[in-house]
């Protein structure tokens, strides 16, 4: 299992799911709140606004059954895989879409951008061929720096293939993170309001076949401070975690002596 995943508390685990459900959405357009994610999410109620629509609800709620079986899928030791995406797209997608979990069947194209997505009838072989790349580039990286290239290369090809009908934006970060988490890296979550820089420095390595070192470069750059931000946030919730432990600990420990004392001091009555 990720040690990482070992580490990270219930608590900030549905923090990063708040925040993952929130920014990911409002990058492609929806107008849910981060207070309005968490009624969705945590308190499971909707939220007092009469001008969110059933498609933002669904595409905010989703986040949390496709997270779910991300990190359980994590917890079992598999690899990303093709199935484990498209498990993952029919759980995003659900009740939004009727090919959910199936790769597209007509080519679809990336609003205000010039190249081309990969055609219908390629991408099986096309998503083949990137997980499987993926996976043997990760197994043989020998440093973080190499593991976090690889990931976000992979990234910004999986987002040029646009292997699904829509929701691949959603998708593609959602993946990210499952890359990330399985090798022991911090979530990335890319906020809304760099979502301008992050478009572009996709859309600056997709207009080339392959992208160039620099393009991974300048991604690991915007990447980077987000992720040692995130970390300093995973500590902060692990070690609250473990001073409500200690309090719990203390606390019975407390009790247990009170309990040992009043009984001396009953046995003690007996005897006399």
């Amino acid at each position: 299992m990720s040690r990482l995943i070992e580490k990270m508390t219930y608590e900030y685990l549905e923090d990063v799911l708040v925040r993952l459900a929130h920014h990911s959405s409002a990058i492609e357009g929806n107008t849910i709140t981060l207070p309005e994610t968490v009624t969705i999410i945590l308190n499971d109620t909707l939220p007092n606004n009469a001008n969110i629509t059933r498609r933002e609800f669904y595409e905010v709620d989703n986040h949390q059954q496709a997270f779910e079986y991300l990190v359980q899928s994590i917890e079992n030791n598999e690899h990303l895989s093709v199935s484990i995406i498209k498990e993952i797209h029919e759980k995003l997608t659900d009740r939004l879409q009727h090919d959910k979990g199936q790769f597209k069947t007509e080519d679809n194209y990336i609003k205000g951008v010039e190249f081309s997505t990969g055609s219908s009838e390629q991408v099986p072989e096309l998503m083949d061929q990137l997980i499987g790349n993926l996976n043997y580039r990760l197994k043989n990286a020998k440093t973080e720096d190499d593991i976090l290239k690889i990931i976000l290369e992979t990234h910004i090809q999986f987002e040029k293939i646009h292997p699904f009908s829509d929701g691949n934006g959603r998708m593609g970060r959602m993946i990210m993170n499952y890359s990330l988490l399985e090798n022991n890296l911090p979530p990335l979550i890319i906020k809304k309001e760099v979502k301008n820089e992050y478009m572009q420095l996709l859309g600056e390595a997709q207009t080339k076949e392959f992208p160039d070192p620099q393009d991974i470069e300048n991604f690991v750059a915007f990447a980077k401070p987000i992720m040692e931000e995130e970390e300093k946030r995973m500590l902060s919730f692990a070690n609250k975690e473990s001073k409500q432990v200690k309090i719990i600990i203390e606390t019975r420990e407390e009790e247990e002596r009170r309990i040992n004392l009043m009984n001396k001091k009953f046995n003690n009555g007996e005897q006399r």
